[in-house]
C-alpha cells in the first residue's frame, strides 16, 4: 500500500506538473510547426522541380550553348564586302585592339571599317588612326565624327545610324554590315565564320555572344550565369527556328543584311531602345527574316568588372526595360526567381536540418537539375565545378538589381552609361 500510494503521487506530481506539461506542450508544438512547414513547402518544391525538369529538357537546350554553335569557317561560296560600324565613346583603352584584329581578318572578300566618334574626350579616334597606321591600312579605316544627340535616340543608336548612313552613301554597297562594339576583340576567323553561316543558312541577322572576362571573384560568380540567364531567355534554337516567336541577339558581334535593315525600318525603328539588339532581331524576324544566335569562343569582349557594383550597375541599367517598366512584371519575376532558384536550397537545408525527407529531396533533386543545367556554362568559361553550386547566389543577386533597376526607374534616375542618363520615367 505505502508503495501504490507514492507510485499514484509520483504520476500525479508528473502529470500536473506544469514543467512537465510545458515540455510535452512544447515538444508537440515544434512538432506541428515542422510538419507545418514541411507541408507548406512540398507543393512549391515539387513545382520547382517541375520547373527545372522544363527548362533542362523542354526550352531548346539553350543550357547546351555552352559548346561553339558556329559551325566551322570553311568552304565559303563567295567572300563579298562588308562593311564593319562601330560606335566609340571614350574607349581608347580597347579601340586599337578592337580596330587592329578587324584588319587582321582571314576573310577572302573586302572590308571596310567606318568608326563613329561620339564625342569621345579620352582621343579615341587618334587611337584608331594609330592602329590602322601600324597595320598599314590607313585606307581602310573612315573616322566620322558623331554629329549632336536628337531627341528620342540612344547615344549608341544614333552614331550606329551616322556609320550606316555613311557606308550605304558610298558607290559600292556592301553584302553584310557587322555592327560591333568597341571593347571587342575578332578572333581571325571571326568575320569568315560569320558570313559563312549566314550565307548558308540564309539569316538576314547572325550574331554571337562573345567570352565575356570572368577573371574577379565577382566575374566567376555572376558573368556565367548572365550568359546562362540570357540564353534561357532566348534560346539560340528558337531563335534560329522559323515557326517560333523568340528572336534574340547580342548587340556586341552583330551581322546583318542591308536589305533586311532596311525593310525592318532601320535603326530609327529602334532609336529608342535600351535592349536594342534584340529589339532589331525582334523586327526582322516578324518580317519573316531569320536570325542567328551563337556563342563565340575566340572573340572576346575586354570590359571588364572589378566590383560587385559594376556588375550591379550593368544589370540595373536595362533589366526593369526587359520587364517593360509593368510593377506586376517584377512582382511576378521576383516570385519566380525565388521559386525557381532559392526555394530548393531552402527546401533542402530545411529538410536535413529537419529530419524531414520530403522537402530535402525535392530540394536536394531541383538543385541538382539546376546544377546539370548550369555546369556546361561554368565549364565553358573554365571555372571549378563547385561555381555551378553558387547559381542561387548568383540568382539572387540579379533578383536585387532588378529590383534597384525598377528603384532607379521610378526615381527619375534611370541607367547610367557613358555618362548619359537612359530608361527613365517621365515625370
Amino acid at each position: 500500500m505505502p508503495l501504490n500510494s507514492s507510485t499514484r503521487r509520483l504520476r500525479s506530481r508528473t502529470s500536473c506538473s506544469p514543467r512537465f506539461a510545458g515540455a510535452a506542450g512544447g515538444g508537440a508544438s515544434y512538432t506541428e510547426g515542422v510538419n507545418g512547414l514541411t507541408t507548406i513547402l512540398a507543393l512549391p518544391a515539387a513545382a520547382a522541380v517541375a520547373t527545372w525538369c522544363y527548362l533542362v529538357g523542354a526550352r531548346g537546350f539553350f543550357w547546351r550553348a555552352g559548346s561553339q554553335l558556329i559551325p566551322p569557317a570553311d568552304a565559303l561560296p563567295r567572300g563579298g564586302r562588308v562593311a564593319v560600324v562601330i560606335p566609340a565613346r571614350n574607349e581608347t583603352e580597347g579601340i586599337g585592339l578592337c580596330i587592329e584584329s578587324l584588319l587582321r581578318q582571314s576573310f577572302r572578300g573586302s572590308l571596310e571599317i567606318v568608326l563613329v566618334d561620339d564625342a569621345s574626350t579620352d582621343g579615341t579616334a587618334k587611337a584608331a588612326r594609330e592602329a590602322a597606321r601600324q597595320a598599314g591600312a590607313e585606307s581602310r579605316l573612315t573616322v566620322i565624327e558623331g554629329r549632336r544627340l536628337p531627341d528620342g535616340w540612344s547615344g549608341k543608336l544614333w552614331a550606329v545610324q551616322q556609320g550606316i548612313e555613311h557606308v550605304l552613301n558610298t558607290a559600292q554597297q556592301p553584302d553584310f554590315i557587322l555592327l560591333t562594339d568597341a571593347d571587342i576583340v575578332h578572333a581571325p576567323e571571326s568575320l569568315q565564320t560569320l558570313v559563312a553561316t549566314a550565307e548558308r543558312g540564309g539569316y538576314e541577322l547572325t550574331s554571337v555572344m562573345v567570352r565575356l572576362q570572368c577573371r574577379t571573384r565577382a566575374e566567376k560568380l555572376l558573368i556565367p550565369a548572365f550568359v546562362f540567364f540570357f540564353f534561357m531567355l532566348y534560346p539560340p534554337r528558337w531563335i534560329a527556328d522559323a515557326r517560333q516567336k523568340a528572336a534574340g541577339a547580342a548587340g556586341g558581334c552583330m551581322l546583318v543584311r542591308p536589305a533586311a535593315l532596311a525593310a525592318a525600318g532601320g535603326m530609327e525603328a529602334i532609336r529608342g531602345e535600351i535592349i536594342d539588339d534584340c529589339a532589331l532581331a525582334g523586327l526582322i524576324k516578324r518580317r519573316g527574316g531569320r536570325v542567328y544566335l551563337g556563342l563565340a569562343t575566340e572573340t572576346v569582349s575586354l570590359r571588364s568588372y572589378a566590383s560587385w557594383d559594376e556588375i550591379g550597375n550593368m544589370i540595373a541599367r536595362t533589366a526593369f526595360n526587359q520587364l517593360r517598366h509593368s510593377a506586376w512584371l517584377l512582382a511576378g519575376s521576383l516570385l519566380g526567381l525565388t521559386l525557381t532558384y532559392l526555394l530548393p536550397v531552402i527546401s533542402l537545408l530545411f529538410g536535413v536540418a529537419t529530419g524531414q525527407a520530403g522537402p530535402a529531396l525535392l530540394g536536394g533533386a531541383a538543385w541538382l537539375l539546376m546544377f546539370a543545367a548550369y555546369w556546361p556554362m561554368v565549364r565553358f568559361y573554365g571555372l571549378n565545378p563547385l561555381w555551378a553550386a553558387a547559381l542561387p547566389l548568383a540568382a539572387g543577386f540579379y533578383m536585387g538589381a532588378t529590383f534597384v533597376s525598377a528603384a532607379r526607374y521610378w526615381s527619375g534616375r534611370g541607367g547610367q552609361w557613358k555618362g548619359r542618363a537612359q530608361d527613365m520615367a517621365k515625370k
